[in-house]
């Protein structure tokens, strides 16, 4: 994991395509700014782990059997 320091109003680029910028800071809480292109999917990561979780819970359900 690559950790770096920032002010308010600094940024960071990932790839060719990715900005990360710092909003505020206040409380504790950072807020962020991603400038990225709007065919790539951006999610946070709590509920990434959720839709994962589904889906695996989808992939794993048994399908009803109608005895009729």
């Amino acid at each position: 994991m690559l950790v770096l320091t920032r002010k308010i109003g600094e940024s960071f680029v990932i790839g060719d395509s990715i900005t990360i910028t710092v909003v505020s800071s206040k409380g504790g809480q950072v807020r962020i700014g991603i400038d990225a292109p709007k065919d790539l999917a951006i999610t946070r990561s709590e509920l990434g782990i959720e839709q994962r979780s589904e889906g695996r819970a989808l992939l794993t359900k048994k399908p009803d059997t109608d005895p009729a």
